[in-house]
């Protein structure tokens, strides 16, 4: 599958952030070394492309030496921080609804996984299976492993009950060490290198009432949800922005006019609505070539002159000096920190 623009929520980010602080590690380095600027962790609805996380995990687990860190997410973390999705979840009638929820919202947390539920041909059982959608993921098992850890922690969160599944099926091989996998889901019988990823529930949990739920609340919040679902489904101007300077950075500097024109808009006119949003032409040139700066250098076979060109700078004097304003080191530094790691 070829690269994509999928993205994972801030309040997500902000969560990994928050464990990887919580283990000592400096949260704000991390963001930097990934090209995440802390305005954007600052910003409520912004959004996180998931190769960026994909290499915030590498650099959490370097960070932390802490190799299980995304089996413990759910632990650490209180699961209604998740944002509007866990908002809704709270006020369902009941666990089985709070499960509809999550399927039906769950690319406003994350873009990369489809999260999908049904009773087994005998109705004794629920099964919550969990597909990797991302051709970005390419760390599936810190994906699936913090993702059902949050599932199993927001379970007992929203019932009260210290619910345990029945199994757990992962579709990635079986680590070496599986002591970790076998304390945090407990008693669930646990197989690896399944053809998919299943957590399998007693069905008469879908009955159990979800703490204090509200009906009115519920209805504000999915209102809420489905507005953010069909904002996020429909590319925004900043987004459209970014994919024509990406397609356009191909050794010179995309132009604020050249982008316009591609999206047939006035300068003027785009200028506007990109202030609106709050943002502009130079913020967006300025966050891509961070992002494409930072996995570019990851590549050892290109050369900082060669990424310099690639990423339209007139002089790689120039791009030396604006990576080192992004992320308070040269280029060459960054790499050999990569290299070390």
């Amino acid at each position: 599958m070829p690269a994509s623009n999928d993205t994972l929520s801030i309040a997500s980010v902000n969560l990994l952030l928050f464990v990887a602080r919580q283990r000592g590690a400096d949260a704000d380095a991390l963001a930097r070394a990934v090209g995440i600027s802390p305005e954007q962790l600052r910003d409520p609805d912004g959004r996180v492309l998931i190769r960026q996380i994909q290499t915030l995990w590498r650099e959490i687990i370097t960070a932390t030496g802490d190799p299980n860190i995304a089996l413990n997410l759910g632990e650490l973390v209180n699961p209604v921080s998740i944002g509007v999705l866990a908002y809704v979840m709270m006020h369902s009638p009941t666990l089985g609804r709070a499960f509809e929820k999550l399927c039906q919202y769950q690319d406003i947390v994350c873009e990369g996984i489809r999260t999908t539920g049904q009773l087994t041909p005998d109705g004794k059982q629920f099964a919550l299976s969990l597909h990797i959608t991302s051709a970005d993921i390419i760390y599936p098992h810190h994906a699936l492993n913090s993702e059902l850890s949050i599932y199993l922690s927001a379970m007992r969160a929203l019932t009260g009950y210290r619910i345990a599944a029945d199994a757990i099926h992962f579709a990635y091989p079986k680590p070496v060490d599986t002591r970790e996998h076998e304390r945090v889901f407990a008693p669930a019988q646990l197989t690896f290198d399944a053809p998919e990823t299943i957590m399998v529930l007693d069905a008469s949990l879908l009955a159990i009432p979800v703490l204090n739920a509200n009906p009115s609340l519920s209805v504000l919040f999915e209102k809420h949800a489905d507005a953010m679902l069909k904002q996020l489904k429909t590319p925004t101007l900043p987004s459209r922005v970014k994919r024509e300077i990406i397609s356009l950075m191909k050794g010179e500097e995309p132009t604020l006019a050249t982008v316009a024109d591609r999206l047939a808009m006035g300068v003027r006119t785009m200028q506007l609505h990109l202030k609106e949003l709050g943002t502009s032409y130079q913020h967006i040139l300025d966050e891509t070539r961070q992002e494409l700066a930072v996995s570019h250098l990851r590549e050892q076979n290109l050369s900082t002159t060669d990424i310099a060109y690639l990423l339209g700078f007139a002089e790689p004097s120039v791009f030396f000096r604006s990576f080192k304003k992004w992320t308070g080191q040269t280029p060459g530094a960054f790499r050999l920190a990569q290299e070390v790691a």
